[in-house]
């Protein structure tokens, strides 16, 4: 399989920040993306905000005209992740992600039926994406899970199986960037990172990170920030520091 490789790598530094819209109502979500849409490529909404206002509030944001990353992970039988991942497609946002550990059957029918229904629909085919291993994720975490591989190894193994299953690319730690750079030689495959925080931040719940600069250096095409900006006291100024320290 071979995905949609059109206009996959940024342009701009600003292009290439997401910020995490990791609020609990629209209200606050819609102020944080008149004041940074012009400061940032694209929104990411996630469990949170999906849950609590649903998928008609992406319509409103896509249709606004800002790139939504659709963050919600979907995890399930084949049949349910292909389903769920067709109506991402129809709200029609630029990215969304499923997690590698649903197998390489889950990941493959997903992109065998997003692509089947966006040519059907004339839809613009949205960059589907496998989640690896969470940057809150360490080898302890993993063992408690009865996995002996180190969190680089892992990344790398899920990684190749999400290529191999025709996806544009992966969601990892900035850590595991170059890692992957390494393993796949293909400079249109997406690493979209979470997991940074500027020199002016705490890392809050994460263990695997680093900074906007590092990231960047490391091979990540896409950084993903919430706290940071959204806490700062004035989050445009944050914003476009952080774009400037990624430049």
């Amino acid at each position: 399989m071979t995905s949609n490789r059109s206009g996959t790598k940024p342009a701009m530094s600003k292009d290439r920040l997401i910020f995490a819209l990791d609020v609990s109502n629209a209200a606050e979500a819609r102020r944080l993306v008149a004041d940074l849409r012009n400061e940032v490529g694209a929104f990411k909404i996630g469990l949170q905000l999906f849950t609590s206002e649903g998928a008609s509030f992406v319509r409103e944001i896509v249709d606004g005209g800002s790139r939504v990353f659709l963050d919600v992970k979907f995890h399930d039988i084949p049949n349910t992740v292909a389903s769920a991942a067709v109506e991402a497609a129809r709200l029609g946002v630029w990215m969304f992600n499923i997690h590698a550990s649903g197998g390489e059957k889950m990941m493959s029918l997903a992109v065998e039926k997003v692509r089947e229904v966006c040519s059907k629909e004339g839809i613009e085919p949205p960059k589907l994406i496998a989640v690896t291993v969470l940057t809150s994720t360490d080898k302890k975490t993993l063992l408690e899970s009865g996995i002996a591989l180190d969190p680089e190894e892992l990344v790398v193994k899920y990684a190749l199986a999400a290529k191999r299953c025709g996806l544009d690319g992966v969601v990892a730690s900035p850590l595991e960037a170059g890692a992957i750079r390494n393993a796949i030689d293909d400079p249109h495959y997406l690493v979209v990172t979470p997991g940074v925080r500027p020199d002016f931040a705490t890392i809050d719940d994460q263990k695997r990170v680093t900074t906007p600069r590092q990231a960047i250096r490391n091979g990540s095409d896409f950084i993903v920030l919430g706290r940071p900006i959204r806490t700062a006291d004035d989050p445009v100024k944050a914003a476009r520091q952080i774009v400037e320290e990624m430049s």
